[in-house]
């Protein structure tokens, strides 16, 4: 099980470091998408882990808004806001 929560984490890792140094907007979109991504994926297996499957609900809330937020994002920042 620790394998997997330290592979979650180098992810996350990376992930914030194209969202500090990515050179467009867009890039820093990807990153922070996939860094929910990556968040909704560390919930799921918490929920396993602890026996509490209310995170796993807690994590397809979290995905929906997410998603939400990303098109949103991206609409904006094409100008079709």
């Amino acid at each position: 099980m620790g394998f997997f929560f330290t592979t979650i984490a180098l992810a996350l890792i990376i992930s914030i470091i194209r969202l500090v140094k990515g050179p467009t907007t867009s890039d820093r979109l990807v990153a922070a998408d996939a860094m929910t991504t990556i968040t909704t994926s560390l919930l799921v297996l918490l929920g396993f882990y602890f026996h509490r499957y209310i995170y796993i609900d807690v994590a397809l809330v979290y995905a929906v808004l997410s998603f939400i937020g990303v098109l949103t994002i991206a609409r904006y920042l094409e100008g079709g806001l």
